[in-house]
């Protein structure tokens, strides 16, 4: 049976939002041909095997934080590169890509900031996502969620 979606909400002044359950959501994205079309070639297979999960999701959250975080973000629709580095693949594989992804996929409404926990959702969907895709060698840890939200140069 299907997990219902989840309502999120941070503060009082962040309205309520529907986020889909990850598992519902892979599926649906399964079921998308061009989604499912993204890969990572070699060299961002390359790429993440030499810097780590734990990097690459330092470099998600910084490539959230601004280019889809806030409430305008600028070239929207076109901020996301589809080649040169994992997170711009698993965006796009993920439609973590834009506002209008985010908002048809995830439920995320464009023209506000995101909240916290919608913030958070994003991360997990592109680590997920990358931990199915990424090199099949490399040992993905529990460690991984807090690797999210993590600076690389903080204690752990």
């Amino acid at each position: 049976m299907a997990k219902a979606a989840r309502i999120t909400s941070c503060s009082e002044h962040t309205p309520l939002t529907l986020v889909p359950e990850l598992d519902d959501l892979f599926a649906a994205l399964a079921r998308s041909r061009f989604r499912r079309r993204f890969s990572l070639g070699a060299r961002e297979r390359a790429y993440l095997a030499d810097k780590g999960l734990t990097m690459i999701l330092d470099h998600a959250r910084d490539f959230v934080a601004q280019r889809l975080a806030p409430a305008a973000p600028r070239n929207d629709g076109r901020q996301t590169p589809f080649r040169g580095h994992p997170v711009f693949v698993a965006q796009h594989a993920t439609a973590t890509c834009c506002r209008a992804c985010l908002a048809k996929w995830h439920g995320i409404d464009a023209g506000r900031a995101f909240s916290f926990s919608e913030h958070a959702h994003v991360l997990a969907t592109i680590a997920r996502w990358l931990e199915e895709n990424g090199s099949r060698k490399q040992a993905m840890t529990t460690e991984v969620p807090n690797a999210i939200f993590r600076r690389s140069n903080a204690a752990p």
